[in-house]
């Protein structure tokens, strides 16, 4: 995945070691990690819509798109539009996320498992 905005506010720590751990191959690896990055990217910009006036979202939308990665851009941006430190407030939202992930992460080699075992 390319670098975003708020990569910095993520802290990936302890997913990355679950899953070198538990991941059998590379291209399990990389499921995990796309199903992490769903995760956050859907926990990130439900945030910012959520705080950003309506009228906003699609010019936000193509800011992001556009340039994904620029966070002083896209936080100006995000101060602009709703008066609030958007970079704050995710942090805040993001914070103990990687235990939520964990839980994700969990529940979804508990369903390959299973479903594995049931094709046996």
């Amino acid at each position: 995945m390319s670098k975003l905005f708020f990569d910095h506010l993520v802290v990936l720590e302890k997913v990355e070691l679950v899953i070198k751990k538990t991941a059998s191959s590379k291209e399990e690896q990389e499921e995990y990690w796309e199903l992490v990055d769903k995760i956050v990217i859907r926990r990130a910009l439900g945030k910012v819509l959520g705080e950003l006036p309506r009228v906003n979202h699609e010019e936000f939308l193509e800011i992001f798109h556009k340039c994904p990665h620029d966070e002083k851009h896209i936080f100006g941006y995000l101060k602009t539009k709703t008066g609030k430190d958007m970079e704050g407030e995710l942090r805040k939202e993001l914070e103990g996320f990687d235990a939520e992930i964990l839980e994700e992460l969990k529940l979804q080699d508990e369903v390959s498992h299973e479903a594995s075992n049931s094709k046996k």
